[in-house]
C-alpha cells in the first residue's frame, strides 16, 4: 500500500516538469514519419490475452472509439486493424480488438492520423498489424459481487475463435456484455420554503444480459483485393424493479412499485470490398442493420391504510428501428498528394407504436390519450465528399476534405411533415513534427451531427414524472471544430499530450417549450463549448521503482447556451465539466504477480428542462485497488476491491408549480448508497 500511496503522490508531483527533464532521455525516433513502433515483446511483462490487453498499456495513448454519426461516414476513431477502420457500427473497436489474440499482433504503430490516407483521422492513432496463423482461442470470465441490494452476476464473459487457411482468416464470438447494478436509500422532499414535506426510503436493481454472436471473416486476393464480412446478432434482457415506502406529516403512508423490462434484438450485417481500378483503389461497403426494442414500465402506488384506493400508470412501447448504408471510396496518389473521393447513400427509419395506460377501480390498465406517441419517421440521405493530402516539408502534412450532404426527412402519423436540406461537411487538418519528440497537430472541421428518432415523438417517463411531447420539427446540429493537440514523446519516462478544443454548435438540441404546457427535445439557435484535456504515461523504472508507471488523463470543459425560457445564459445541459483519472500498475520484477488502483472523479452542468433543473450523477469520486496472477496454471486471474471511497447515487433538482419563471413546487434530495463492488476475472487461452 506504501508503493499505490508513493506511485499517485509522485505522478502529481512530477507531471508538470516531466517535458523538460525527458529532453535528454527522449528515445530516438524516424524524425520523418513521427511513427513510434511497439512489438510484441514490448508488452511481455504485462501478459497480455489480446490486441486490445496490449493496446491499452501503450504509454500516453487513449482508445477513442467511433463517434455515432450519420451512416458510416469519414474515420472518426484512433485505432486501424492493418491500417483499415472498421466498417460496421456493432462490430465496434473494444470488441474488435479484444478478438485478437495477443500471438497474433505483430507490432503497434502509434502514428499522426493526418499522415494517412485515411480523411477524418488526425492526433495520435494506433494501427494494430496483426495475422493469424493457424487455429487460436480464448476466453474470460468476469463475476461480480456487490455488498448491497443486488444478485450476483455470473454470467459475464466472452469466448472466442480466430482461425487462418490460405488466404482467409475467420473470428467467431459469443459475449455476453452483463452488469447487475443497484442502489438503496433515503430521499428527502422539502416545499417551496425548504420545510419538510416527505421522507422516502427506497432501494432499485438492474440486471441487464446482452447474450451477442458475431463473426468475422477477411480475404486478401490477388492483386492486393481485400474483403471483409461481418454479423452480428444480440438478445437484449433487461429488469429493472424499485421498491420503496413514502411517509410525511399529514400524508398517508404508502408503498411504491417501479418496474420496467426490455426484450428486444438487434442483428448487422456489413461487408466491404477493395481492389485496385485504373490508377488507384476501389473500397466498396455495405451495411444493413435492425433493432427491435420492445419496453413496458409500470408504476403502482398503494396506500398502506387499506382503503384509500391504489394508483398507477403503464407506458408500453414497440419499435424498429432500421438502417441501411452504401458507400464508394475511391483513391490514388498523384506526385505527393493523396487523393479520394466518396459518395454515400444511406436510409434510417423508426417505426414506433406507444400507448398510455391508468390502473382502473378493477385492477386493470384502461388507455389514456397520447398524441404524437405512435408514427413512422424516416431519413434519406446523400453525401459526396473529396479529399485531398500531401507532405509540405519533412515534418509537416496537410489535409482537406470537402462536400455536402443533401437529407430528407419526413414523418408519417401524428403531425407529420416532410423537409430536405443541403449541408456543407469538411475538415482542414495540419500535422507538424515540431523536434523529433513533439508532434504537433491541428484540426478544424465542420461536422452534422446524428439525430435520435425518437425525440420526434411524445414519450412519458413514468418513474420521475416526466413527458415529452414530441417535436417533428427536429433538424440535425452543425458543429464548427478547432482541435489542437500538442504529444510529447518523453522517452523512457513515458509519453505526454495536451489537448486544446473548442466547438461552435448551430441547432443544439436541448430541452424547448411545446405549446402553452408541453416540453420536447427541440433546437436552439447556437451554444459554445470549450476546453483542455491532458493524457500521460509517466513510467517509474528510470526512478528506481522498477516495473510500475502511472497513467494519468485530466480534461476541464465548460460551455455557453442561451436558455429558451428565460433568455439567460447557461452551461449545455448535462454537460461534462471536469473529469480526472490516475490509475497505478506495478509488475513486480521476476515474478507473474501484478498489482494497482484507480481513482477517478467526474462532475457534469446540471440538467434542464422547463419544468425542473437539478443534477442526477453517481459518485463523483470512484476508486479501485487490483491484484493479478498471469500464470495460474496458464491462466491470468485478477481481483478487484471497486468503489473504495463509498461514491453513492445523488439526485438533487428543484421542480416547479407549471414552468422555471413560476413559483416552485418542490425541491427533491436523493442520497442513496452503492456499496463496495468485488469483481473477478479469470482468461485463457485454447
Amino acid at each position: 500500500m506504501a508503493h499505490l500511496t508513493f506511485g499517485i503522490a509522485l505522478s502529481v508531483a512530477l507531471l508538470p516538469f516531466s517535458l523538460a527533464v525527458a529532453a535528454q532521455d527522449a528515445a530516438p525516433r524516424a524524425p520523418a514519419t513521427g511513427v513510434r513502433t511497439y512489438a510484441s515483446e514490448d508488452f511481455a511483462r504485462y501478459a497480455p490475452r489480446n490486441a486490445l490487453d496490449m493496446l491499452e498499456q501503450v504509454p500516453g495513448f487513449v482508445i477513442r472509439e467511433a463517434e455515432e454519426q450519420r451512416g458510416l461516414g469519414q474515420a472518426t476513431g484512433n485505432v486501424l486493424i492493418n491500417g483499415q477502420r472498421i466498417s460496421g457500427k456493432s462490430n465496434d473497436v473494444l470488441d474488435a480488438l479484444s478478438r485478437i489474440p495477443a500471438g497474433n499482433v505483430t507490432r503497434i504503430e502509434i502514428i499522426d492520423g493526418a499522415t494517412l490516407d485515411i480523411p477524418g483521422l488526425s492526433g495520435q492513432v494506433a494501427n494494430v498489424v496483426a495475422r493469424a496463423d493457424g487455429i487460436s482461442g480464448q476466453w474470460e470470465w468476469r463475476p461480480e459481487f456487490r455488498s448491497y441490494y443486488t444478485d450476483p452476476l455470473v454470467t459475464r464473459g466472452e469466448v472466442s475463435i480466430s482461425a487462418a487457411t490460405g488466404t482467409i482468416d475467420y473470428t467467431l464470438g459469443l459475449e455476453n456484455g452483463a452488469s447487475h447494478s443497484g442502489a438503496g436509500g433515503a430521499t428527502h422532499i422539502y416545499d417551496a420554503d425548504q420545510r419538510f414535506v416527505e421522507y422516502r426510503d427506497e432501494v432499485w436493481t438492474d440486471e441487464f444480459n446482452g447474450p451477442r454472436l458475431s463473426a468475422r471473416l477477411h480475404h486478401e486476393g490477388q492483386g492486393g483485393a481485400i474483403g471483409n464480412i461481418s454479423a452480428s446478432y444480440q438478445r437484449v434482457y433487461e429488469d429493472y424493479v424499485e421498491t420503496g415506502s413514502r411517509i410525511g406529516p399529514g400524508l398517508t403512508d404508502r408503498v411504491r412499485t417501479v418496474g420496467f423490462e426490455e426484450r428486444g434484438y438487434n442483428h448487422e450485417v456489413s461487408g466491404d470490398y477493395e481492389f485496385g481500378l485504373g490508377a488507384g483503389r476501389l473500397k466498396l461497403i455495405g451495411l444493413n442493420r435492425l433493432a427491435h426494442a420492445p419496453i413496458s414500465e409500470t408504476v403502482i402506488t398503494r396506500p398502506v391504510d387499506g382503503s384509500t384506493p391504489a394508483t398507477g400508470s403503464r407506458y408500453v412501447r414497440k419499435s424498429e428501428e432500421k438502417e441501411r448504408i452504401a458507400r464508394a471510396e475511391y483513391r490514388w496518389k498523384s506526385a505527393r498528394a493523396d487523393w479520394q473521393l466518396s459518395a454515400e447513400s444511406a436510409f434510417n427509419s423508426l417505426d414506433n407504436v406507444s400507448g398510455l395506460f391508468e390502473l382502473g377501480a378493477d385492477g386493470g390498465f384502461d388507455p389514456v390519450p397520447l398524441p404524437g406517441g405512435t408514427a413512422t419517421v424516416e431519413e434519406d440521405r446523400y453525401e459526396v465528399m473529396a479529399s485531398y493530402g500531401r507532405p509540405f516539408t519533412a515534418t509537416t502534412t496537410f489535409q482537406l476534405s470537402l462536400g455536402g450532404e443533401y437529407s430528407r426527412l419526413q414523418q408519417a402519423g401524428s403531425g407529420g411533415l416532410s423537409r430536405s436540406f443541403v449541408r456543407p461537411k469538411g475538415l482542414v487538418s495540419l500535422a507538424w513534427e515540431a523536434t523529433p519528440q513533439l508532434d504537433i497537430n491541428t484540426k478544424l472541421q465542420r461536422r452534422v451531427g446524428q439525430l435520435d428518432f425518437y425525440d420526434f415523438l411524445a414519450s412519458v417517463d413514468l418513474a420521475d414524472d416526466r413527458e415529452n411531447a414530441g417535436n417533428p420539427d427536429l433538424v440535425p446540429e452543425q458543429s464548427w471544430e478547432l482541435d489542437v493537440e500538442a504529444t510529447r514523446d518523453l522517452g523512457r519516462y513515458g509519453s505526454a499530450s495536451l489537448r486544446l478544443y473548442g466547438q461552435r454548435i448551430d441547432d443544439i438540441i436541448d430541452t424547448i417549450p411545446i405549446g402553452p404546457a408541453g416540453e420536447s427535445p427541440g433546437n436552439l439557435d447556437r451554444a459554445t463549448l470549450y476546453g483542455l484535456e491532458w493524457k500521460s504515461t509517466l513510467n517509474l523504472d528510470p526512478m528506481g521503482w522498477h516495473g510500475a508507471k502511472v497513467d494519468a488523463r485530466f480534461q476541464l470543459q465548460d460551455s455557453q447556451v442561451d436558455d429558451p425560457l428565460t433568455g439567460e445564459s447557461r452551461r449545455i445541459s448535462n454537460s461534462l465539466l471536469r473529469h480526472g483519472e490516475l490509475s497505478l500498475r506495478h509488475d513486480v520484477p521476476g515474478t507473474a504477480w501484478a498489482y494497482g488502483s484507480n481513482l477517478s472523479y467526474s462532475f457534469n452542468a446540471r440538467d434542464y428542462r422547463l419544468t425542473e433543473v437539478g443534477r442526477l450523477w453517481e459518485g463523483p469520486t470512484w476508486g479501485s485497488v487490483f491484484i493479478e496472477h498471469k500464470d495460474v496454471m496458464g491462466l491470468t486471474v485478477r481481483a478487484t476491491a471497486g468503489n473504495i471511497f463509498g461514491a453513492r447515487s445523488l439526485w438533487d433538482r428543484t421542480v416547479y408549480v407549471d414552468r422555471r419563471t413560476g413559483p416552485v413546487d418542490y425541491h427533491e434530495r436523493r442520497d442513496r448508497r452503492i456499496g463496495p463492488i468485488f469483481s473477478f476475472s479469470v482468461s485463457g487461452k485454447f
